[in-house]
């Protein structure tokens, strides 16, 4: 008589994802915002949305791309859910959407309790630092579709905004001012090329770098939030902000059009910000030529602003008093023909 088989024997310990379960929730709890009425443990969340005039919905999706590969590598697991959170929210943000609420997907072959739950505590982390609650999510153990010791992830958020408060683009005109929030590395883009990069160079990756941390530590530091900063000053001044391009893949020349009018352009001065550490070093252990660093990475500039010419140094001031750095890129002018709609000059 054969042996009775059971889901464990297949490779799904069940008791294992309940345990889980009951590990997250703390992280969860810290995340809830009032209108939350049911979230982790159940089918579905419940989110009431609010008092609004004319609420808009924003979702947004992403994962964190290869940059996982050298959380696998390097088994530091613990802040590539905050890159998870950010690449989701701060896309919702450029509409001015106030992130509501987050949900997340975890899939691996065999479920690694400790590694699933630092994950998800930076994915709670993230929640946090934006003001998102983490409603939900999936956790997926699914034998033979994973390598032993790795996972995949993928995230989800939604917002909110007035409709007459929708940030488009469609205000932006010549002359307005780009101004660009510093970036805290790499954030989740260009990793294929970074650890080709890394492959080639050998460097000692725990060597000091920079005088305050070391080249790995720069290279899995989490994507920046630029959320509360941002809606600090859509509330103190609304209607200042015109436009606003998160520098993901493709950089700026590739992000920035995104949000341009057809007949404008985005004429940017080079010099008007000093390329960070990591990307020197990245662009000569790679001999990337430059070009090719604006259309890969976010080159030090994570966020950028467009706004009226005589409101730049007020979102400035009120910028750096939330704690972001801020350069004045340069300004928005008419195209002239076919030119591109980002010039670095």
């Amino acid at each position: 008589m054969s042996t009775p088989l059971t889901y464990r024997d297949a490779g799904v310990d069940i008791d294992a994802g309940d345990a889980l379960v009951e590990r997250i929730k703390p992280f969860a709890k810290r995340t809830l915002r009032p209108e939350v009425l049911a979230g982790i443990g159940g089918f579905g969340a419940l989110f009431a949305l609010g008092q609004y005039r004319q609420p808009v919905l924003v979702s947004g999706t992403d994962g964190v791309g290869t940059k996982l590969r050298l959380a696998f590598a390097w088994n530091m697991h613990d802040t590539i859910g905050q890159d998870l959170v950010a690449m989701s929210v701060n896309d919702i943000l450029v509409q001015g959407a106030e992130p509501l609420f987050f949900l997340d997907y975890f899939a691996c072959g065999k479920l690694a309790q400790d590694t699933a739950a630092s994950v998800i505590a930076g994915i709670a982390k993230g929640c946090e630092l934006s003001g998102c609650a983490l409603i939900g999510g999936e956790t997926a153990e699914m034998p033979g579709m994973y390598p032993e010791g790795e996972y995949d992830l993928a995230g989800f958020a939604v917002g909110v905004v007035e409709r007459d408060e929708i940030i488009d683009g469609s205000r932006i005109g010549a002359g307005d001012v780009l101004l660009g929030l510093a970036s805290s590395g790499a954030h989740s883009n260009g990793y294929s090329l970074i650890r080709k990069i890394l492959d080639r160079a050998r460097p000692d990756l725990d060597a000091p770098f920079d005088g305050e941390t070391t080249l790995r530590q720069a290279v899995i530091a989490p994507t920046r939030l630029y959320v509360r900063s941002l809606l600090a000053l859509q509330r103190a001044r609304p209607g200042l902000i015109k436009g606003l391009a998160h520098i993901t893949g493709g950089g700026l020349t590739g992000n920035i059009p995104r949000i341009l009018p057809g007949h404008l352009t985005a004429r940017i001065d080079a010099q008007a910000w000093t390329l960070p550490p990591l990307f020197r070093w990245l662009q000569e252990a790679g001999q990337v030529p430059t070009d090719e660093m604006h259309r890969v990475f976010n080159c030090g500039i994570g966020m950028v602003l467009i706004c009226a010419a005589q409101d730049a140094d007020e979102a400035t001031r009120l910028l750096l008093d939330a704690g972001e750095r801020v350069f004045r890129l340069g300004n928005i002018d008419t195209r002239q023909g076919i030119e591109p709609q980002t010039i670095l000059a």
